[in-house]
């Protein structure tokens, strides 16, 4: 394997493992509150009011994007996908998700288990 395909399957060993720990914890909630389905590299959300929110590995990027009402944002990995922040180191995945879920299931979402321990 050259040095190029090692980083890109670094980069997808993380961005899988992350996909797959927001897909364990967002099971936690209610069903009927919110869907998650992961198919290959993109975790789609679709909460009770119809409103969905797709998360996806971006390999060419190396990142993990998410659009949720018309809005998108960009993280990169940071401590071996421990974190995942936008470029400005302003926003951070999971809390990004914790706000954007709690706002529009109108009560607060904390998702522990999405964060790498």
């Amino acid at each position: 394997m050259n040095p190029h395909q090692q980083q890109d399957q670094a980069f997808d060993d993380m961005a899988d493992a992350q996909l797959r720990r927001l897909e364990r914890a967002l099971s936690e909630l209610d069903p009927d509150e919110v869907e998650a389905d992961l198919a290959g590299d993109v975790l789609t959300l679709t909460l009770r009011d119809g409103t969905r929110i797709v998360i996806n590995r971006h390999r060419a990027a190396r990142q993990i994007w998410m659009a949720a009402l018309r809005q998108a944002w960009h993280f990169n990995p940071e401590d071996q996908g421990r974190h995942w922040r936008t470029a400005q180191q302003r926003e951070e995945l999971v809390s990004t998700l914790e706000r954007v879920l709690s706002q529009q299931l109108g009560r607060p979402i904390q998702l522990p288990g999405a964060r790498m321990p």
